[in-house]
């Protein structure tokens, strides 16, 4: 009678690279998962940081684009670099959770990540999930302290141009300070009217509009860029002046209840079709100066 002897299966290095994503992914998601699930039921509740969580699924949806491209990375570790960045991110998350600040808890997860790529995978891996790891910047909170410094003079601007405007083309209006007053009615700029929020939703979404895109002229890619907050700008500018006139013509309720929100929508239509048309117009441009271009001369 013959015995058999067990045989041992020497593992095979594909899975213990699964192994490893394994566990590097159960730990991101003991750390991040209470942080989402705070945002879901919090901030990410107020319209002014409703965007976030847009951004978070676009960045979950980028990420996952680009996974064969991070598979097919080379496994080339850099484990001192690596290490410094993901140590980096670990502190800041530790500190975020100690003294419940958002921002830090979001800005780690940037990180995290990029350092637990280079620990897996490398610099190539870094690479080729740029994008996804940059994107994560727009789930980022804004610090109080910006945003109070940023708004008060976006609002001084913004109810002088419209009060500028108006009164160029016959409408009786006047301004003190933030407050305008056209006709009967009295019209306070709020904060969520300087288009604050709305330039960080427009540059998320300009961003990710460049990166599909992907056109390959730097002249082009240096225009857009530079065109987003300028067009969130005037976009915004557009939505005050609508709601004075709704105001002055239809009446304060008509002003401050269904209207007031459909300006929201208003606001971010007039910007993307402002920042499409660019891009073709852009696009057109730069193209034809490319074929009108003489043929360069080849050197001797």
């Amino acid at each position: 009678m013959s015995s058999v002897l067990p045989l041992h299966r020497r593992a095979t290095p594909f899975e213990g690279a699964s192994l490893a994503w394994l566990i590097a992914l159960a730990g991101y998601a003991v750390m991040y998962v209470p942080v989402y699930w705070w945002a879901a039921h919090s901030i990410w509740q107020s319209d002014d940081h409703a965007h976030e969580a847009i951004v978070f699924a676009v960045a979950i949806w980028l990420f996952w684009t680009q996974r064969t491209k991070i598979a097919e990375a080379p496994v080339r570790p850099s484990p001192l670099l690596g290490g410094v960045v993901f140590g980096f991110g670990l502190l800041v998350y530790i500190v975020g959770r100690m003294f419940s600040i958002s921002i830090f808890e979001m800005a780690s997860q940037i990180f995290v990540i990029a350092g637990g790529l280079l620990l897996l995978k490398g610099r190539a891996a870094v690479r080729a999930a740029w994008f996804p790891i940059f994107y994560l910047i727009f789930m980022i909170p804004p610090p109080g302290v910006l945003v109070d410094a940023i708004t008060g003079p976006l609002k001084q601007w913004i109810s002088s141009i419209v009060v500028s405007t108006l009164y160029a083309v016959g409408y009786p209006i006047a301004q003190s300070g933030v407050i305008i007053s056209i006709g009967q009615y009295q019209l306070l700029v709020a904060d969520a009217c300087s288009g604050l929020h709305s330039m960080f939703s427009l540059t998320a979404l300009g961003t990710l509009f460049m990166y599909i895109m992907a056109r390959r002229s730097r002249t082009h890619n240096v225009i857009m860029l530079a065109s987003i907050l300028p067009i969130a700008f005037v976009a915004n500018i557009c939505r005050v002046i609508i709601l004075v006139l709704v105001t002055y013509h239809l009446g304060d309720e008509a002003g401050q209840g269904f209207l007031h929100g459909a300006a929201g929508m208003v606001l971010m239509l007039v910007a993307l079709l402002i920042f499409f048309a660019l891009d073709a117009g852009l696009n057109w441009v730069l193209s034809a100066r490319h074929r009108n271009a003489p043929p360069s001369k080849a050197r001797p």
